[in-house]
């Protein structure tokens, strides 16, 4: 008996149930009520951003499949396909974090590798609290290594990621894992069953009863005690990982496969309804076939479950011999769980009996869709109560500024983190640590570029900035290698979409993303949507800052022609592309040096942002430049610093004759890079050409980075760089 408390308990609210009412003409038993649930969830049905999701562009003529795959497909070239995704596991991580970040990290490689990729590169966007937060440093150490613990184990090299730092994430991290996989186009694999009477195959581990309720917890905010929730996270094993997926990979290389889902969020229960309502057909389950260890466990556990390490599959008939040897090699469980129908029905038998009949479009393609209320822009600004900047504050020392935004906690070096990743694995990464990550197509010359980026401080001053401001300048790090941008991916990490003020940060985020993705032809090819991002625990802060991530991928022709960040040589140019006007609101030194959050966020202008990148492209595949890094925290003289550290040469740079110069070397203006060279003539008519700004701003050399009333050594400035995450880790902050 389905009692009011119940239905409470399994977050659906009074119209919703009368929906599943409706739905099945009946009430339902337990077992069908968690199915749908666990599909209706926002995690899984995407109800309060589907009406909005629909507005992105998400077409190029090199696009193969776009979102509702479990990744998005676009052409290379020679027959080779790209294949990647970014995806969310926040409240799991703020739970469990060593295992909410394993099992993120082993969701989205199996979303990559169940297309028929092998995974090439990991990347992760993290978000922290305050770093002196009672919980933060248990956060941080469990988080990055379980990153690094499933990403090393499995063999899948992790070469790139953001980490940020901010009171708003004190109840509430962000873990968004991407990865990137390479396969043959004509060997592509996709979810939409077919075929009536075909076998339907459970692979991989058993079924337990660890994150029972994943999806549902992951749809909802925080509350007092919700740390209790370990249960509903999931538990991880990177060594079965590697074994699915070389397995998966080799029976992919026959005929034997019609259609295979990964078991992510709601397990067997999304993976299953997937399959047959893309295929149009109904689907038949024996749940005393499903491969369980533990005892006892009934349809509502198995179904619901979201035990790691497990795909399910459509295969031909008379192929399940053929390829249950394959996993049985690979020690990995096997069982024929069921069949293809012509129902449209989802039906579930145990112990003989029939203990769930749904009908699979309500499940999917009708579940709930929210327009829900939101707030216009100018309603928004007024609500988010940014103060105008006024008067640009004083810097009376500059060094000493720069100083203080190279130890801050949002530019310091991250070596503590990475050096917990295995960045090698597999022999083909190119480069990390620079603009965007550098990975070769193994026996080519071509190459992957990839990269994370968001700003959220910019999306919460003006959400249509700041979404346009995140897809640049991923833009924007692409070229900063010589990677033509192709496509993006996105993790959409807002707060509570019933508050109309969010809803707001939803909508115009994903105008001003549309916007850039339109006018900088990168399409969005998959993603995912992370809501409820808020807290009312102890020392929580409430709803996160709305955090568009996007992660991008380009190609590189040639590997050998990237470029990096470091200083190359003493005696080149030191070149500034781009308009400088000294923008310092919402910027990192007004916020670090001064304490301020005030003022506009930076305008992004993309006709200049795709001339710019067009042009460094150009620059660097003719040669022309030996070192590029884009502006962007903490404006161009921290960039000039960062190159000067990756090569630890110094610079001898022309400041601005101006009292205050500190809007000019630390404004945040988009569309802007830093190149060497040692041909300055050729830069600036080629800049010329596009009708674009530069500026010879200062030579390398030396050990320090000096100009009029600047003069600081490299290695002041390394020790202050490199110091405050073993300083965090270590307690000693």
């Amino acid at each position: 008996m389905i009692t009011p408390q119940m239905v409470a308990d399994h977050g659906f609210s009074p119209e919703e149930y009368d929906n599943v009412l409706h739905a099945l003409g009946r009430a339902p038993n337990l077992v069908e009520l968690g199915i749908f649930s666990v599909m209706w969830s926002e995690h899984c049905s995407y109800k309060s951003s589907r009406f909005h999701l629909k507005k992105l562009p998400t077409e190029a003529p090199w696009v193969i499949c776009g979102p509702g795959e479990n990744a998005g497909v676009i052409d290379i070239g020679d027959n080779q396909a790209a294949i990647f995704k970014m995806e969310s596991h926040n409240h799991p991580s703020y739970i469990e974090p060593y295992q909410g970040a394993a099992t993120g990290v082993g969701g989205i490689l199996r979303d990559v590798f169940t297309m028929g990729a092998r995974p090439i590169a990991n990347l992760n966007a993290l978000r922290f609290g305050r770093p002196d937060h009672p919980k933060m440093r248990h956060l941080i150490s469990g988080v990055v290594a379980g990153i690094g613990g499933y990403g090393n184990c499995v063999g899948v090299p992790t070469v790139g990621g953001e980490v940020n730092f901010d009171p708003a994430y004190d109840g509430n991290i962000l873990v968004n894992a991407m990865t990137v996989g390479v396969a043959d186009q004509d060997r592509i694999f996709y979810s939409a069953a077919s075929g009536i009477g075909n076998p339907i195959v459970y692979v991989g581990s058993k079924t337990g009863r660890d994150g029972i309720h994943g999806a549902t917890m992951a749809s909802a905010d925080f509350a007092e005690g919700d740390e209790d929730k370990r249960p509903t996270v999931q538990v991880g094993d990177p060594f079965t990982e590697k074994l699915l997926i070389e397995a998966c990979l080799e029976l992919m290389a026959s005929d034997a496969i019609v259609a295979i889902q990964d078991m992510g969020a709601a397990g067997l229960t999304s993976s299953s309804v997937e399959m047959a309502s893309k295929g149009g057909v109904g689907i038949r389950l024996d749940m005393n076939a499903v491969p369980c260890r533990e005892e006892g466990m009934n349809p509502y556990e198995m179904m619901l479950s979201e035990s790691q390490e497990r795909m399910l599959m459509v295969l031909k008939p008379g192929r399940e011999a053929f390829a249950e040897a394959i996993f049985k090699k690979w020690e990995l469980d096997f069982a024929v769980i069921g069949e293809v129908t012509d129902t449209g029905h989802m039906v579930l038998e145990f112990n003989g009996e029939i203990v769930c009949d749904i009908p699979l479009g309500p499940l999917a393609d009708d579940a709930p869709l929210y327009e829900r209320p939101y707030l216009s822009q100018d309603e928004y600004k007024a609500w988010a109560n940014v103060a105008p900047l006024g008067d640009i504050p004083e810097s009376t020392d500059i060094a000493a500024d720069l100083l203080k935004l190279m130890a801050s906690p949002n530019l310091a070096s991250r070596r503590w983190i990475w050096e917990q990743y295995d960045s090698q694995v597999g022999a083909d990464t190119v480069q990390t640590g620079g603009d965007a990550a550098v990975v070769r197509i193994h026996g080519t010359k071509k190459a992957l570029a990839m990269t994370t980026d968001c700003t959220p401080r910019y999306c919460y001053a003006d959400p249509v900035e700041g979404g346009k401001q995140a897809v640049a300048e991923a833009f924007r790090n692409l070229c900063a290698v010589g990677a033509r941008p192709l496509a993006i991916t996105n993790c959409l990490n807002f707060g509570n979409p019933q508050r109309p003020e969010i809803m707001a940060q939803i909508v115009g985020c994903l105008e001003g993303m549309s916007e850039a993705c339109l006018a900088l032809d990168m399409p969005i090819v998959s993603g995912n949507v992370s809501l409820y991002n808020e807290s009312k625990a102890t020392g929580g802060g409430s709803a996160i800052l709305p955090t568009p991530a996007i992660g991008a991928v380009g190609l590189l022709d040639d590997w050998e022609k990237s470029a990096t960040i470091a200083f190359k040589a003493e005696g080149e140019a030191i070149l500034l592309i781009g308009h400088s006007a000294g923008h310092v609101g919402q910027s990192l030194w007004l916020d670090v040096c001064h304490g301020l959050r005030d003022g506009a966020a930076p305008a992004v202008d993309l006709d200049v942002e795709r001339r710019a990148g067009e042009l460094v492209r150009l620059l660097i595949a003719d040669g022309l430049v030996s070192a590029v890094h884009d502006c962007s925290d903490g404006g161009a003289l921290v960039s000039v610093t960062e190159m000067a550290l990756a090569g630890n040469l110094g610079a001898t740079l022309t400041l601005p004759a101006l009292a205050n110069p500190a809007a000019i070397l630390f404004g945040e203006d988009q569309g802007r890079y830093i190149v060497t060279t040692r041909d300055v003539d050729s830069v600036v008519a080629r800049a010329a050409s596009s009708n674009l700004m530069v500026a010879t701003i200062g030579s390398v050399g030396g050990s320090s980075i000096n100009g009029t009333k600047l003069d600081i050594p490299l290695a002041t400035l390394c020790a202050a760089h490199e110091g405050f995450f073993p300083a965090l880790m270590s307690n000693e902050l």
